[in-house]
């Protein structure tokens, strides 16, 4: 897609990558009111019973014991001092926070950025577990462990999302500290912004937006086209929920190449990530970024992570439908006519590089610019289409029923627009094509 930069001044949207990441979900095995009481009542001691099921305390290793010993012994202290951490956190206290490593070691540089820009972003919550028995590393003489933080920002009744770290810990003389921490396992989820650079923040009513302090002067503008698009973007919410607030990070070259794990296409200017509970992330490509599109940019991905679900979203037969409405959102409201995608669009027609059908319009990786432009309109142009016939509000029980529900295009449309999809989807593409003239 052309780089619309100082050369365009007439602004078209890139079309942009939604990077999907993997959602968390824990499962709670919930025993029935009644038969809870009922079993109760058979114990002569209920509460002794509970403390008799309570594993002890892990005993210290002695010279001798076998490894799970000293494993046993390790998982509980470092559980009890990344709870001390968690806490030191949550009071805004840098030295507690950071005491838990080596003060000559990485981690102790990499907790004080983390806690500086876990601050910045108002972390609400901070909830660590230690999800492995930790494993010998560098000889024998230090202890790797991966630990899950259930964390929030902002809002303090948020409801928590994951993120997954490994770190590594020394056991010298009886004095356990941690050596170094790894923002994360999964190329996809990371390193998120604040683990791995040092962030400044501004924060809306219904936007957060980030950004590294190189540029700092972006954040007003930035936190104002934010909120603005937030109010578009919850017109396109599916149920009740709503963001409680919307997360955007604007990135810089080298960020954009690191922040959850880089690797996007090149034609891609931002993209929207879920990182579990509810929660989407969407970073800005600064590189990519003209600011006479940032509205159109913010308005696109607010909306992914407006209507997507939880856990993300990937299947490519329904491409179209997910980013034609995020495109729709983007548009503003403007008369079709005026889509800049238009005559790219003409010439993909033209080329006969696409069969007619909506479920194979999906855009390459290494599409050339033209391309991927073009399969962007076709998702807007069908998705308009069913706006303009149907209405908003029915656009969005058949995304509803398609995207969070599992419904196929054939029977969400005759559930909720009373037609058969073959011939819905002969009309969109007839519109599509005169669209583009």
């Amino acid at each position: 897609m052309t780089d619309p930069g100082s050369d365009r001044p007439s602004g078209r949207r890139w079309p942009l990558w939604l990077g999907l990441g993997l959602a968390l979900t824990l499962l709670a095995c919930v025993l029935p009111v009644g038969l809870a009481a009922k079993y109760v009542d058979r114990l002569p001691d209920a509460a002794g019973a509970a403390a008799r099921s309570t594993p002890p305390p892990a005993r210290s290793p002695r010279p001798g014991d076998p490894t799970p010993v000293a494993q046993a012994w390790l998982r509980e202290r470092i559980a009890e001092l990344l709870q001390q951490q968690a806490a030191a956190l949550l009071r805004g206290d840098e030295r507690g926070f950071v005491a838990v490593a080596d003060p000559a070691s990485p981690a102790a540089g990499a907790l004080k950025r983390q806690f500086r820009a876990l601050r910045a972003l108002r972390v609400t919550a901070w909830q660590p577990r230690v999800d492995t028995v930790p494993i010998r590393v560098a000889g024998g003489v230090e202890w790797r462990v991966r630990v899950s933080y259930q964390h929030c920002f902002v809002v303090a009744s948020c409801r928590t999302g994951p993120v997954v770290m490994e770190s590594r810990w020394r056991d010298a003389a009886g004095r356990l500290r941690m050596v170094a921490v790894e923002s994360s396992l999964s190329a996809r989820e990371g390193p998120r912004p604040w683990a791995v650079s040092d962030l400044v923040v501004a924060v809306g009513r219904r936007a957060l937006v980030a950004t590294t302090p190189a540029h700092r002067k972006l954040l007003p503008g930035l936190l104002a086209e934010a909120e603005a698009a937030a109010v578009v973007a919850d017109r396109y919410a599916v149920g009740e929920a709503r963001p409680d607030r919307y997360r955007v990070f604007y990135a810089g070259a080298a960020e954009w190449r690191r922040w959850y794990g880089g690797g996007r296409p090149s034609w891609t200017a931002g993209y929207a990530v879920a990182v579990g509970g509810g929660h989407y992330e969407v970073v800005l490509n600064g590189g990519r970024l003209h600011s006479t599109v940032l509205g159109d940019l913010l308005r696109h991905e607010l909306t992914h992570a407006a209507s997507l679900p939880d856990q993300g979203y990937r299947d490519g037969g329904n491409w179209w439908l997910v980013e034609g409405m995020a495109e729709l959102a983007g548009a503003g409201g403007r008369p079709v006519r005026q889509y800049d995608g238009l005559p790219e669009l003409r010439r993909l027609l033209q080329s006969d590089a696409w069969n007619g059908r909506l479920e194979t319009a999906e855009a390459a990786a290494a599409a050339d610019d033209w391309d991927v432009t073009a399969r962007y309109a076709i998702g807007y142009l069908a998705v308009r289409h069913l706006v303009d016939r149907f209405g908003e509000r029915q656009l969005l029980a058949f995304f509803a029923a398609v995207v969070h529900d599992g419904a196929t295009p054939e029977a969400a449309a005759r559930q909720v627009f009373g037609e058969e999809w073959p011939t819905l989807q002969d009309d969109c593409v007839a519109y599509l094509r005169a669209a583009a003239g």
